[in-house]
This record gives C-alpha cells, sequence and structure tokens, in this order.
C-alpha cells in the first residue's frame, strides 16, 4: 500500500459536520465548518452531546471524503470537537486539510495524548478526567465551563498552568446560564485577564 493510499483508506467516526458560525470562545462569530467525532470517556454530567459518547455508533468516513464535504462550502477554518477528539489520531485528518489549505482548530479536554497539527487550540479541562500536563503548554486558549462556584477556583488552577499569551475565557454552563452567568461577570470584573464566552449559536439557533 502505498503512503497516499494510506491516507485515503483513513477512517474516523463521525457524529456530525456541518458548516455554521463558531459560537463560543476567541473565534466567537466566524464562519467555520465543524467535524464532530465520535467517542469520549471524559462523561461530563452536563454534556450536551452525549450522542457522541459512543464511537462505535457512528458511521466512519475517510479523511479523504471528509475534505471534500468541506471544500463544498467557503469555509477557511475547520473545527474538530466531539465528543473527546484526542482519542484518535489526528495526525493524517489535520495533513489532508491543511493540504486543502485549511486552518485546523480543535476543541479538546486534553484528556488524551496531542496528535495532529494545529493552527488553534482550545483547551476546556474538566474535573471528570483532566488533562494531561504536556498539553498545557500548547494551549491556545483556555474555556472553563462554570457549573458551579467552585469552577472559578478549578479555572484559576489551570490559568497558572497555561502559557502567558493563552486566552482565557469562563462560559456558564447552559442550563445553569442563569444562575451562574451574574457570578462569572462579578469574577471578571474583579479578575480582567478572563473574558466572557457565551454559546451565541444557541441564542441564534444555529448547529
Amino acid at each position: 500500500m502505498t503512503k497516499t493510499s494510506a491516507h485515503i483508506d483513513v477512517a474516523l467516526p463521525v457524529m456530525e459536520h456541518f458548516y455554521t458560525l463558531q459560537g463560543e470562545g476567541f473565534h466567537q462569530g466566524k464562519a467555520a465548518y465543524f467535524i464532530r467525532l465520535g467517542g469520549c470517556d471524559v462523561g461530563c454530567v452536563w454534556c450536551d452531546v452525549k450522542d457522541s459518547w459512543e464511537a462505535e455508533k457512528h458511521p466512519k468516513y475517510k479523511i479523504s471524503d471528509l475534505t471534500a464535504e468541506v471544500r463544498k462550502t467557503p469555509a477557511e477554518i475547520v473545527v474538530i470537537t466531539g465528543g473527546e477528539p484526542l482519542m484518535h489520531n489526528l495526525d493524517v485528518l489535520t495533513k489532508e486539510l491543511r493540504a486543502a489549505g485549511l486552518k485546523t482548530n480543535i476543541e479538546t479536554s486534553g484528556a488524551h495524548p496531542l496528535s495532529g497539527a494545529w493552527d488553534w487550540i482550545c483547551l476546556s479541562p474538566k474535573k471528570f478526567k483532566v488533562p494531561l500536563p504536556e498539553i498545557l503548554p500548547h494551549a491556545n486558549e483556555l474555556k472553563v465551563v462554570v457549573f458551579n462556584k467552585s469552577d472559578l477556583e478549578w479555572a484559576e488552577h489551570y490559568a497558572a498552568l497555561v502559557s502567558a499569551a493563552c486566552k482565557l475565557y469562563l462560559q456558564p454552563e447552559w442550563d445553569k446560564a442563569s444562575n451562574v452567568t451574574p457570578l462569572i461577570i462579578e469574577y471578571i470584573k474583579s479578575h480582567p485577564k478572563w473574558e466572557l464566552s457565551l454559546q451565541i449559536h444557541k441564542y441564534i439557533n444555529v448547529p
């Protein structure tokens, strides 16, 4: 098997893929193509995509086919998310996407080894399965979901471990937003190194 054909044969479990706007974090409001991979062992109790957890439930897509789907759109950014995307080796996927002239972003809990070549790494650590220490220096963005007040202390713990250039975001957990958003606002006013991230895609009803 040639190296090229080996790349064509690589397949990943995909729950869904779609072209939309990035709804949260540093790239909020930008057009982006999302590829949501199946498989997650982090187990967040408030996860809004629990259907992604079992990788075997989702069809496998060849990387060449995924790249072709992205290229049908004007997308310049591709966001790899999950589930927990780093449960899979993403070297070939990011190589093919970059070869097509696309920027590669990932949203990860950091609980699995880093693979792939990335233009932007959004690290969203979870208490249920903490990130590996080696991923922390590579994070461009630290996005902590705030479910209750204790998550603010958790956020500060990881803010001290990422690079000085890493962007820092606090994001209210969607179902708790009415309670925790005022808390986050006051916290940011007292700790202005942080910024507020809102899931605007849920407000404007896009995927």
